[in-house]
Order: structure tokens, then C-alpha cells, then sequence
């Protein structure tokens, strides 16, 4: 796969269509040179955001539990909490935002968004635009342009101004456009996809369970020693030693995915099968027990696990949220410790 130096310049050249099934968490990256980031975390397409508020979590539309209450929720629940982690913003090659008292929204349907509070952002930084929106539960919200030097995002940040009674705790804080900035950091480590979700959560557990993948009459895989992997918002995955895969079957195809919690992905396809099959081949460090297994999508290909067919489950879905600016493979690919370090 070509690699250009910033695979998130002014052309975009992946396509938008359809999106490959599979652990899609966060960014695409095109068969030539672009890297696209989508919504959180693995699989399928939809309309869900993982967390507290997104995918299936319990503050989300798609909510797989329920709160034991003996009168109903209102449907839109909206959470806010301290991140309590120094968030720093990066924009135009300077800081324009620097905080340790940062609170975290979660909105349903949403990833969590970082509001900084207007004293910890820098006064040069921050202009006033006529453009207004109404948010649903948050009031009058008014949008900024945000400038550093010759740069200019139109709509960088926003500021809820017409906040109701119960949701000052947002008052006089700003959020900042995620895609519209160079880069989001805590501490001197780069944040990237969105802010961190202290609700999301990788189990990997070793299985003696048996797990047989076909396709077409042909046994592609049969392990009693897969990992499974069981994520924040999503139904179980099974990842399988390359040792009890026939990997004549598997044909590699030129599309990578990016976790944020788990790194670069690899797809193949089998026979007709497209993008049937993927693989972490150097998984991040927290996650590194799947690097280099297979797993299969039990949709595309048949899956029985001790017998029993597995297919996939409802609300394993998300949708494209834009790019994370001047991301590259090569940063995408790194684990946590040896990425970028944020510039003195």
C-alpha cells in the first residue's frame, strides 16, 4: 500500500460508498493514500456511535439493558463528568488550548465530546461567528471561528449559550470541532478518533471452546484454542491462531482499518466471500494477545461455535464521522508510548 506523507490532505480520494464489514472502529484507510476515520468501535455499518452514550451502551438509543426503574426514562438521558486528565488542543502549529478541569458530555447516539473552559483556551483563538444552532436538550448554540497565525477553521468550536437550569455545568465552556483541529493530546501523547471514553472496555479470554469457519463446502477454520474478544458495546468476536486457519482460503485484499484501542487492520476475502476475514497483525501492547489471529464474520461466513451457528447480532453498526487531521499510517500504527509526542 502506497503511503503519502499526510493522508489527510485537501483531495480525498477513497471512495465513500458502502463500508467494508468487520472491526471498522475508527478510520479507513483507502487501497492508495488517504486515512478515514470512523464512528466507534467495531463492525458493520449503522447508525450507532461504544461507551456510555454510543453503540449499545446504556445511556444509547440502542441500549441492550434497561435502568430498574419504576417510571420511565426520559429518552434522551445527557451525562456530563469530569475527564480529570490534562487535554491539551493543537491548532495552526500552535496550542490554543491547554486543561485540567476538562468535563466529558455523553449524548445518546454520540461519542463523548471535551469542553474546555473558556479561561483555559487562548483569547487570540476564538471569534465569533453569526451562525447559530438550536440543540435539542442544550439550548442556543452559538459557533466560533477558530485562528491560530494564517489559519482559520470557520467552524472550529462551539459554546452553548442558552444553556437550561439543570445543565449549568456547561457554562462557559467550549468544545472544539474534532476534525477541524491539527490534534487533540493528553498529556504529551496524541488522542485520536475522539476523546477517551473511560466507559470503554477490551476483555481478551482464552476458550477451549470449538470453532469451525466454512465457506462453500470448505473448512477455512478449526481451532478448540480460539481468544475471544469481548468489547464495550458489542457481541462477542472470536480470533483464531493462523495455525488452525487454512490460508490458502484467505486472500489478502489492499484495506486497512484503524482501531484506536487495538491498531491497524487487515481484511481478506474467501473465494466470493469480500472481506470475510480480518486481522490485527501488531496489535497495540494492551491488546496484543489477538496480534497476528484471524477473525470471521459470521455473516459472510458460516461460524459454529460448539455446534451452534453464530450470526451477527443486532446494533453491531456505525457510520463515517470524518477524518482525524494529518493522521498517517505510520502514526495510526504505532502503539500508545511510541506515537507522536506533542511539540514543546
Amino acid at each position: 500500500m502506497e503511503r503519502s506523507a499526510s493522508l489527510f490532505g485537501p483531495k480525498v480520494a477513497a471512495s465513500r460508498g458502502t463500508l467494508p464489514r468487520g472491526p471498522r472502529s475508527r478510520v479507513q484507510v483507502h487501497v492508495h493514500e488517504y486515512l478515514w476515520t470512523y464512528t466507534y468501535i467495531d463492525h458493520q455499518r449503522g447508525n450507532r456511535a461504544v461507551g456510555l452514550s454510543w453503540q449499545q451502551g446504556p445511556l444509547s438509543t440502542g441500549a441492550i439493558g434497561r435502568f430498574l426503574v419504576p417510571e420511565p426514562l426520559p429518552k434522551r438521558l445527557l451525562y456530563v463528568e469530569p475527564l480529570r486528565r490534562r487535554m491539551r488542543v493543537r491548532f495552526g502549529g500552535t496550542w490554543i488550548a491547554d486543561s485540567e478541569r476538562v468535563l466529558l458530555l455523553f449524548e445518546p447516539g454520540r461519542y463523548p465530546v471535551a469542553y474546555f473552559p473558556e479561561t483555559d483556551v487562548s483569547s487570540r483563538a476564538l471569534e465569533r461567528t453569526d451562525h447559530t444552532i438550536q440543540h435539542p436538550d442544550l439550548g442556543l448554540t452559538c459557533w466560533y471561528a477558530v485562528r491560530a497565525g494564517e489559519h482559520t477553521a470557520s467552524r472550529g468550536a462551539w459554546q452553548h449559550i442558552g444553556l437550561p437550569a439543570h445543565a449549568t455545568e456547561l457554562q462557559g465552556r467550549v468544545a472544539f470541532a474534532w476534525q477541524a483541529m491539527d490534534a487533540f493530546y493528553e498529556e504529551d501523547e496524541r488522542i485520536v478518533g475522539h476523546a477517551a471514553d473511560s466507559y470503554h472496555r477490551i476483555d481478551i479470554r482464552q476458550t477451549s471452546r470449538h470453532l469451525v469457519v466454512r465457506y462453500d463446502n470448505r473448512t477455512i477454520a478449526d481451532t478448540r484454542r480460539p481468544l475471544v474478544l469481548y468489547e464495550s458495546g458489542f457481541a462477542p468476536r472470536w480470533y483464531v491462531q493462523r495455525a488452525d486457519i487454512d490460508e490458502s482460503a484467505l486472500t489478502p485484499v489492499k484495506l486497512q482499518t484503524f482501531c484506536p484501542y487495538k491498531g491497524l487492520c487487515n481484511y481478506y476475502t474467501i473465494g466470493e466471500a469480500r472481506l470475510a476475514a480480518w486481522s490485527y497483525p501488531d496489535a497495540y501492547t494492551e491488546v496484543g494477545r489477538i496480534s497476528n489471529l484471524v477473525s470471521f464474520e459470521p455473516d459472510i461466513v458460516t461460524v459454529h461455535l460448539d455446534g451452534a451457528q453464530l450470526h451477527l447480532e443486532p446494533g453491531q453498526e456505525v457510520v463515517p464521522h470524518g477524518p482525524d487531521r494529518n493522521l498517517t499510517v505510520d502514526e495510526a500504527a504505532r502503539p500508545a508510548h511510541l506515537r507522536e509526542r506533542a511539540p514543546a
